[in-house]
């Protein structure tokens, strides 16, 4: 039942133990659900991103569309557009209209660009169509976020998100290994393959479709924008299904963390935007220097070291993406290995350490490169385990962002810092590095490494001096609600 037409305001505050009731929730095929159907976002993104850079070769033949090498990057700039700009829209709209409509709307988005792009005719259709593709993905960055974090159990919150964040590397290593099936022509025509690489990202976001019908919406938004019987009703449906599923009793939570909720219905852009620049400030410094760096630190080195490799190793240009394997690998294996301790540990100690040692590897790893010493298999391990550490740093300020802010500016505020790390990282820190690579020089390349290495290090005294301890707390107790009554 939409929330339209709900009779909710039967009084202008009430109390609730709705947020305690979910986060104590054992876990269960309902979560699971949630991970799949949500998190697939990432694996998406994945898709999307390293399958534009394995065929931009083959877009440039005049038998396909003969793109210039200007006009591949003016598409790219087009995606990232898109996502920036979806972002900030979504991620209003989600925090007005709730999480359930926008996830929804954004897959719509996406599903729609990724299969126009199937179709590309010319540059213009195509720019249009990954304008339109990253709008989408962009818009699932802040709905899908918020949504994750307000129906997963407080205590398994933060292994559950770098998990899922870090699943972007599963999409990227199939996206690779895809290419050597459809960019070879010997098994398709090259004007075929590359529609094919879109068109499967369009089928597996289709296949997700039904199952995110059927995730409800998010509780705690409901309660904050006035809407308490349609959240009692979901939560004791949700709770219902996972004493269904685990066959065990759940014991009502203490009276102590229950919450006095002030009915608002419209919250407006300054009453969000506000607190980000004043109650919020430090947390705000915390999320931009967090997002800033690791935004800046991949973009650097993904997005270069194809040119590294041939240019300084003499590696064949056609075979520079194998070496992006092994760092889909170790991405992907850090969240996975290290994501428990965000909950065990505590955040403040992981998201520094992590910050640190991704660091450390980064200046090491770019000294050696510039005496010389390294080889391409060896720098690439080098890399590879830097990446180890860097993917729960990346992955963690997202889900830092996502924790500490009220709920009702949660996904805006989640657009505005992703739309600040994806300006810095996505633009100039491939035009950086790209100049120092056209320099010829080992030592001005080891000067960005060292830079990238500084912000990173930056990030995690920043992190020392305003990290919240926000392993196994309640979303409201990190930060409360903004319609929480006094």
């Amino acid at each position: 039942m939409p929330p339209s037409t709900l009779n909710t305001k039967s009084s202008e505050t009430f109390e609730t133990l709705i947020p305690a009731r979910l986060d104590r929730l054992e876990w269960s095929r309902f979560h699971w659900l949630l991970v799949i159907g949500l998190g697939i976002t990432w694996i998406l993104d994945g898709i999307e991103i390293t399958m534009m850079g394995a065929i931009s070769a083959v877009l440039q033949r005049h038998d396909v569309l003969g793109f210039t090498s200007a006009q591949i990057g003016f598409i790219s700039s087009a995606y990232l557009a898109g996502a920036v700009i979806g972002s900030l829209i979504f991620g209003h709209l989600t925090d007005r209209f709730g999480r359930r409509r926008l996830f929804l709307l954004s897959l719509a988005i996406y599903l729609a660009g990724v299969a126009l792009t199937a179709c590309s005719w010319n540059l213009a259709s195509f720019a249009i169509f990954r304008f339109l593709t990253g709008a989408g993905i962009g818009g699932e960055y802040s709905a899908v976020n918020s949504a994750i974090d307000e129906l997963i159990p407080a205590r398994l919150r933060g292994r559950v998100d770098l998990i899922i964040n870090g699943s972007y590397w599963i999409g990227a290593a199939a996206a690779s290994a895809s290419t050597l099936i459809i960019l070879n022509p010997h098994f398709m025509p090259h004007n075929f393959g590359w529609r094919m690489g879109f068109g499967v990202g369009a089928v597996i976001g289709l296949i997700v479709f039904p199952l995110r019908r059927f995730i409800p919406e998010s509780p705690r938004w409901l309660l904050t924008h006035g809407y308490r019987d349609q959240a009692e009703a979901t939560t004791a449906d949700i709770e219902r299904t996972v004493m269904e599923e685990t066959g065990q009793h759940l014991t009502a939570p203490s009276p102590e963390n229950s919450l006095k909720i002030y009915i608002r219905h419209r919250f407006g852009l300054g009453a969000i935007l506000l607190p980000l620049i004043t109650t919020y400030r430090s947390r705000s410094i915390l999320a931009l220097s967090l997002m800033v760096a690791q935004a800046f630190v991949y973009n650097a080195i993904f997005f270069t070291y194809a040119l590294v490799l041939h240019l300084f190793y003499g590696v064949p240009a056609d075979v520079t993406g194998l070496y992006l394997l092994p760092f889909a690998v170790g991405n992907f294996l850090g969240p996975l290995a290290l994501g428990h301790f965000f909950d065990t540990i505590g955040r403040r100690q992981m998201i520094a350490g992590t910050y640190t040692i991704s660091a450390v590897i980064l200046i090491v790893t770019g000294f050696l490169f510039a005496e010389g010493a390294l080889t391409s298999l060896s720098q690439t391990i080098l890399w590879t385990v830097m990446f180890f550490f860097a993917s729960p740093a990346a992955s963690s300020a997202y889900l830092t962002i996502s924790e500490i802010f009220p709920l009702e500016m949660r996904a805006l505020a989640i657009a505005i810092f992703y739309s600040a790390g994806t300006a810095v990282g996505g633009i100039a820190a491939p035009w950086l590095f790209g100049r120092l690579i056209d320099s010829g020089s080992r030592v001005e390349l080891f000067y960005g490494y060292a830079l990238a290495a500084t912000l990173m290090l930056g990030a995690a005294v920043i992190e020392v001096i305003y990290g919240i301890a926000a392993e196994r707390m309640s979303l409201e107790k990190i930060a409360a609600p903004l319609s929480v009554a006094d």
